[in-house]
């Protein structure tokens, strides 16, 4: 992938969920555009990987985003380290999801980390963002929150939920001038297919690519691309707006990419 103009020189992000496949790619996008990066995860090893291949611009906060004690802290360390917040990047979440079978306790665990925890940390971070004059928060949807797949109701529920929370916030944080949009990536390359597929993309690829018109699953940086230009003045104009990094994936129907009606006069 192309390297960014360095656009986000001075502003400071910080990353729930940095530590993924997809987070990892997230914040070297915004690193690569010229921006602090705080990420915030309970993944300890993967982070501080991550840390140690950047320039000291990337720096790891162990945040549990479900603690709001642990959020406060987060938001006051990343100030201390970086001196302002800019940027916030809701990616973190969980895969909990045994569809009807799932109990409350599952509902609730699920909803507290893919919805609740991305509200708050919104809430902690705005005074800040405000007083820099505004910035930019992404949260992550999905594909799952417009189609439905067998068995899962947890996840697709939630991620639904943030898309239209991204709405909502979009509308409230308008007057501080923080623009709020989210992302749903279709099948990315990620930690759960590496480990599903035996880490075998080829493979991972053909059983996407009758799902996806670009034939393929997405790299991680690809959608690392996409959010540092929803953060940056590029996207000064969007706000309000869902992003499908999903190779097609929503725009396709059940006729799939082939001609459907001439098969009725087979």
């Amino acid at each position: 992938m192309k390297s960014h103009p360095p656009d986000l020189v001075g502003k400071t992000a910080i990353v729930t969920g940095g530590s993924t496949k997809i987070g990892h790619s997230v914040v070297t996008a915004l690193h690569d555009a010229g921006a602090n990066v705080v990420i915030a995860d309970i993944d300890e090893v993967g982070a501080k990987q991550i840390v140690a291949n950047t320039d000291g611009h990337v720096a790891y906060i162990n945040t549990d985003i479900t603690d709001e004690e642990a959020i406060t802290r987060c938001v006051s360390t990343t100030l201390g380290t970086f001196g302002s917040i800019d940027l916030l990047v809701n990616l973190a979440c969980s895969y909990l999801d045994e569809g009807s079978s799932s109990t409350r306790s599952q509902w609730l665990s699920a909803l507290n980390v893919n919805l609740v925890s991305a509200a708050l940390f919104a809430e902690a971070v705005r005074p800040h963002i405000a007083a820099r004059g505004g910035g930019a928060i992404v949260n992550f949807g999905s594909i799952s929150a417009k189609a439905a797949q067998t068995g899962r109701w947890l996840y697709p529920a939630s991620k639904a939920a943030i898309v239209q929370l991204s709405r909502s916030m979009a509308m409230d944080y308008a007057a501080d001038r923080i623009r709020v949009n989210s992302v749903s990536p279709g099948w990315i390359w990620s930690k759960v297919m590496d480990e599903l597929s035996g880490s075998d993309r080829a493979k991972t690829d053909r059983v996407a690519e009758s799902f996806h018109l670009l034939g393929r699953v997405g790299d991680p940086a690809e959608v690392g691309e996409v959010v540092t230009f929803l953060c940056s003045d590029r996207a000064s104009f969007v706000t309000g707006a869902d992003w499908a990094v999903d190779g097609g994936y929503s725009a396709m129907g059940p006729e799939q990419a082939v001609p459907a009606i001439p098969k009725l006069a087979e």
